[in-house]
């Protein structure tokens, strides 16, 4: 650092800052904030020589000039010895849970590299923000005001000082293994691209001293990441894209940038949309083929059955049915396209642009997902080759997509989404050419989910449920949750613990949920109010249990019907709020020869129910089993929660050993790490415990009636016993 010559001898700190201002290195808003924060600090120039003797209030000055304004900090460098930008590093961490970088999460850190763990020795960044409520509050433990900004070096606490709005969260997550460290937070009032690049860079400047290699960095396709990928150098321009920068600035290391996919996804979306059509080299993609399937609820189809079936010449009635929890950008959206089409549909008539479209981005999906043909390993040399292939496919489609009029959408404002997908296939091929070829790298098991913020969003909707609301939290409330989680925290590869309830299969498709066509169809058809006595329950029949003689006095046929229209209103009930596609799908009896996609079902329908499939048939019954023989037991405990749980208990025990239940599920159960959570137990628990809540409280359910009439039973594929009414029933 350079000493104080004659001619600043004169100067004072708040002359140079005021200097700053007028040249407009600094803004007149961070000015005033230093003055009015930093009142205190010496004017003099001689008084900052010895940076061993600088006070608390020297060093938070020091650490909020760098941050907000690199060029400013180093300008002042020439006149005062402050330190090296990447010495700042240890006067933005605190040893508790406090704002800043988390020390003890980086001596974990430590140690796991020193023991020679070869998981620990790569890593990607993670930055995302999380809105915070402002509010100043007295904390009484340290006796302080609270809610102020506060960026590790001390709060700043001026009468002038901004209340923080947000919290800038930081995460480490391994490349070659899946551990998560949460690295820190930092309460801001408003950031810019050039303060979180000034904050990614101390992350990794840290990250590097305790022996951990950054390859990677990650924040949202947003107006602000494009901003902080710009500061540090990143450049998107489809004819020179530059995927990687140098840290230290000049150094030899290159670090790679990805856009969230997410993001990036809602924003092509959001693009489809607001141009309605685009072209493509003679394909044409229309939006209004994605509203069509989206709004297509249900719809009859006769077919004549085939001659396999016996009963040639007779014609079979399915209902169509669109999957709600399917993804726009999927292979199934887009053989459901080709299927509608085929089956003469008019609105579907020239989708072949968009079937195309839509497979592009799909595989494009599954690539950074690492899922489908391209596994959990796309970095095998074999995979490596169709990905690059597929790489070069999308960089023609998005470079000379237009709109109506022959505008490129590449040079529009709606490019970013495009724009984050180019950026993201140079970083994935950069990180092959570069560290998964040669030796002594981490070969091909680089985890392509590192790369999205999946990792961080599931820390953060933990972090939700510890704050205890769903709103905005306060600065101490954000505070205790974050030193609650971080007391909890394991960085074993895979630990749950900061995980909450949900895995990370299942924070994937909530952060994409607004890109299935559900939530299409809901922009167009808003959904009715939802009411929990349709019409079909009504004359279901269902049978109190409270009745002693109410079964044996029944016509076993209408006691089996009951049963499966009630286990088909669980799986329609269950089907409003699944969001994971092959689940939804696995709740009806459908014709899986007919299409084998699930977005769209081909579904047998009861008298306006939907039959259930084989499995919630299944557990319906041992569920009916087990409430006639336990229900009658249990006195004033009945109907408590207790109870119910014991019920739950009695019918998972009854399924224990019996043949294997959702065969269509048995590749999805093993695609997350086996865990009470997952969406394979996850299904029956919710099938029990949605039918033992129906029929232990059916007044709040049903407007309970006894129909009457004759039924056959028919017997569906071999399976299990349906009831089809030869007549109409009628209510006595």
């Amino acid at each position: 650092a350079g000493r104080c010559g004659p001619a600043h001898r004169r100067r004072t700190l708040p002359s140079i800052l005021r200097e700053l201002a007028g040249k407009r290195q600094l803004s007149e808003e961070i000015v005033s904030l230093l003055q009015a924060q930093f009142s205190d600090l010496p004017r003099e120039l001689h008084s900052w020589r010895q940076m061993a003797d600088y006070s608390p209030e020297m060093r938070q000055f020091a650490c909020l000039l760098h941050l907000y304004h690199i060029k400013a900090y180093d300008y002042l460098r020439k006149i005062l010895p402050l330190p090296h930008p990447y010495s700042l590093t240890n006067w933005l961490s605190n040893n508790k849970a406090a704002a800043g970088f988390s020390s003890d999460i980086f001596l974990r850190l430590q140690e796991n590299v020193e023991r020679g763990d070869q998981a620990y020795r790569y890593c990607a960044v993670l930055v995302q923000d999380m809105s915070l409520q402002k509010q100043q509050e007295w904390d009484p433990q340290t006796k302080r005001l609270m809610g102020f900004v506060d960026l590790g070096a001390g709060i700043l606490d001026a009468d002038e000082a901004p209340l923080a709005s947000e919290a800038i969260i930081l995460m480490a997550v391994g490349i070659s293994s899946p551990w998560t460290a949460p690295l820190g937070y930092f309460f801001v009032n408003s950031t810019s691209g050039h303060f979180l690049a000034q904050l990614l860079r101390q992350a990794i400047n840290k990250l590097n001293n305790i022996g951990i290699v950054v390859l990677a960095v990650t924040s949202g396709a947003s107006a602000r990441g494009a901003q902080t990928a710009r500061a540090l150098g990143i450049r998107t321009d489809p004819k020179r894209i530059q995927c990687t920068f140098q840290h230290p600035p000049g150094s030899a290391h290159s670090i790679a940038y990805f856009f969230d996919v997410c993001h990036a996804l809602l924003l092509i979306r959001n693009a489809l949309q607001c141009f309605q059509k685009v072209e493509w080299l003679g394909d044409t993609v229309w939006w209004q083929h994605v509203v069509e399937l989206a709004a297509l609820r249900e719809q009859r189809v006769v077919e004549p059955c085939s001659p396999e079936s016996g009963r040639a010449g007779s014609k079979g009635s399915y209902h169509l049915k669109v999957n709600p929890a399917a993804l726009l950008f999927s292979e199934g959206v887009a053989e459901a396209l080709e299927h509608l089409q085929k089956l003469g549909l008019a609105s579907f008539q020239s989708c072949r642009g968009t079937v195309k479209f839509v497979r592009l981005m799909s595989s494009l999906c599954d690539v950074f997902y690492g899922r489908g043909p391209y596994g959990k390993e796309p970095f095998l040399t074999g995979s490596y080759t169709k990905i690059s292939n597929l790489f070069d496919e999308a960089k023609s489609f998005f470079v000379n997509l237009t709109d109506s009029v022959g505008r490129y959408i590449i040079k529009s404002k709606r490019k970013l989404g495009f724009l984050s997908f180019l950026l993201n296939a140079e970083s994935l091929k950069w990180l092959f050419s570069n560290y998964a070829c040669p030796e002594g790298t981490p070969s091909h098991h680089l985890h392509t989910r590192a790369f999205s913020l999946d990792p961080l969003e599931q820390f953060l909707r933990a972090l939700q449920q510890a704050c205890g609301s769903s709103g905005s939290p306060t600065c101490t409330v954000f505070q205790a949750a974050y030193h609650k989680l971080l007391a909890s925290c394991s960085l074993a590869p895979g630990s749950p613990h900061t995980s909450g309830n949900a895995s990370p299969r299942d924070i994937s498709l909530s952060r994409r949920r607004d890109l299935t066509l559900g939530s299409i169809r809901a922009q167009y058809q808003p959904a009715p109010a939802r009411t929990l006595a349709p019409e079909y329950p009504c004359s279901a029949g269902l049978l109190l249990p409270s009745s002693a003689l109410s079964n044996a006095l029944t016509d076993l046929s209408l006691h089996t019907r009951s049963l499966t229209c009630t286990a088909g209103w669980v799986a329609e009930q269950l089907a409003l709020d699944l969001h994971c596609e092959a689940c939804l799908a696995s709740l009806f009896e459908a014709d899986e020869s007919r299409l084998r996609c699930r977005s769209v079902l081909y579904i047998k329908k009861l008298g306006g129910v939907s039959l259930p499939s084989a499995s919630v048939h299944h557990i319906t019954s041992i569920s009916e089993q087990v409430l006639n023989h336990y229900g009658k037991v249990g006195g004033a405990n009945k109907k408590t929660k207790l109870w119910h749980l014991s019920l739950e208990q009695k019918v998972f025990q009854e399924l224990l050993g019996e043949s294997p239940l959702f065969p269509t599920l048995t590749n999805h159960l093993f695609e997350e790490d086996l865990s009470i959570n997952n969406h394979f137990s996850v299904l029956v628990k919710e099938i029990t415990r949605c039918y033992l809540n129906i029929r232990t409280n059916p007044a709040q359910h049903l407007n309970l009636k006894y129909p009457c009439g004759r039924h056959r039973l028919k017997r569906l594929k071999g399976k299990h016993l349906f009831l089809s009414p030869l007549g109409s029933c009628q209510s006595s």
